[in-house]
């Protein structure tokens, strides 16, 4: 049973959740082989190196970098009839792009897998994670986007053949790329950073995130997030939400700042390995998850746990 999976590269680098989702789809068949759409010979080299792939295809074009979902979802149909599975990171890139390989193969897509039971059986979170549903896709093909947070990354030590795809489809036309505003920072990607810091609606203004929070963050070499009720009164950017419509984390430390712990935030946080959780409101929901909980005044306990941190430091 061979299987496709479709890298995640951001800036020509390999995002590691690709390595997850690679330990996904060894296990539903191999061999396993890697579509690198769009990217540098650096992000090709990268999966090469992955553990248990046994070719890396490769294409160039404007189009396939900024991933297109037309011109992407095209190409991997084009590339189907060699495969048995074809699986994507539960990324924005693979929501967007798989769906639309699912329906042009005319199969249903089995999404953000936590668990494989079985070469076509998997287990996949619902009801914003407080359930756990077994799915059994019975069609030829199976489409899968992989929830990488349940998955560890595979490691280095393959050497796997570098090939560049022969032909690709023709352009459609459906869409076309006009242009992109890059946010940049030094902070680690949130999604594979190993600590995070979020702050919630109690933060009241972008300000409070900067002058409360940033400091912390920038001693634990953290990254920052937020909760929806943050980001919607407009505290912090997008890419910053945390949760079931934002994004889905697990990382070694996650410190949830005035977030009350609503389901929502639950089911894109829970699985972090050590919860700390600072509310005034001792009462508040996140308690129930944290493995550690302070009932105080975020304003006074951060600027008191930056100081501490700082005297490590020194």
């Amino acid at each position: 049973m061979t299987t496709l999976l479709l890298a995640e590269v951001h800036n020509g680098h390999l995002n590691d959740a690709t390595a997850k989702a690679l330990t996904a789809a060894s296990t539903i068949g191999s061999p396993v082989h890697i579509l690198v759409a769009g990217a540098g010979d650096e992000a090709a080299q990268a999966a090469a190196r992955l553990a248990g792939v046994e070719k890396v295809l490769t294409i160039a074009g404007d189009a396939f970098g900024h991933g297109m979902a037309e011109t992407l979802a095209d190409l991997i149909v084009s590339l189907a009839p060699n495969y048995d599975a074809i699986v994507a990171p539960a990324t924005s890139t693979g929501k967007n792009v798989l769906p639309r390989v699912a329906a042009l193969l005319d199969v249903a897509q089995v999404s953000e897998i936590s668990k494989v039971v079985a070469s076509d059986t998997f287990e996949r979170p619902i009801y914003a994670g407080n359930a756990i549903q077994t799915v059994q896709a019975t069609d030829a093909k199976k489409v899968i986007t992989v929830r990488t947070s349940t998955f560890a990354a595979t490691g280095e030590g393959g050497s796997a053949t570098i090939e560049a795809v022969s032909s690709a489809p023709a352009d459609s036309g459906l869409s076309s790329f006009k242009s992109e505003a890059l946010a940049r920072s030094d902070r680690p990607e949130l999604t594979s950073a190993k600590v995070i810091i979020s702050g919630g609606r109690a933060m009241q203004n972008a300000e409070n995130f900067k002058t409360y929070i940033e400091p912390v963050a920038d001693k634990l070499g953290a990254a920052m997030g937020a909760s929806r009720a943050a980001v919607d009164a407009g505290y912090a950017p997008n890419d910053w939400q945390v949760g079931q419509t934002g994004k889905v984390v697990a990382p070694e430390l996650y410190i949830a700042v005035g977030i009350s712990g609503a389901i929502q935030h639950l089911a894109g946080m829970k699985d972090s390995k050590v919860i700390v959780a600072i509310n005034k409101d001792e009462d508040a929901p996140i308690f129930q998850v944290a493995d550690y909980g302070l009932v105080a005044d975020l304003y006074a306990a951060l600027p008191e746990l930056n100081e501490e941190l700082g005297k490590i430091g020194r």
